[in-house]
């Protein structure tokens, strides 16, 4: 099975999602550095999506300035268009399989779609 993983090596729960992955002997782990190379607002779509959640679920509130841009309660372009310009404010780890996407919050939320 294939997982890409959307990573931050400075995050706790990326960590461990991360390590879950790479100790399966049937996964083969994409990390994606996403503050380095940030996907693009429609994969962004497509993650949240097949994840079943909203971008404003994805969004990343501690840590940034999200709230004081409004973006909890801006529209879904508005939150992507934020999210591609400034990763920071993606929520992490995002993981993509074949079975679904998820944002692994707690890092267990990973074997869902193993």
């Amino acid at each position: 099975m294939k997982a890409t993983i959307w990573h931050n090596p400075k995050c706790g729960t990326s960590r461990k999602t991360l390590a879950i992955l790479e100790n399966l002997s049937n996964v083969d782990v994409t990390v994606v550095e996403y503050l380095k190379d940030p996907p693009t607002k429609e994969k962004l779509a497509q993650l949240y999506r097949d994840a079943g959640i909203s971008p404003a679920q994805g969004l990343r509130m501690r840590g940034t300035d999200a709230a004081e841009r409004g973006l909890p309660d801006a529209d879904n372009d508005t939150i992507l268009d934020a999210m591609v310009a400034d990763p920071i404010l993606i929520g992490r780890p995002l993981v993509e399989t074949d079975k679904g996407a998820r944002l692994c919050r707690p890092q267990d939320t990973v074997l869902e779609i193993l």
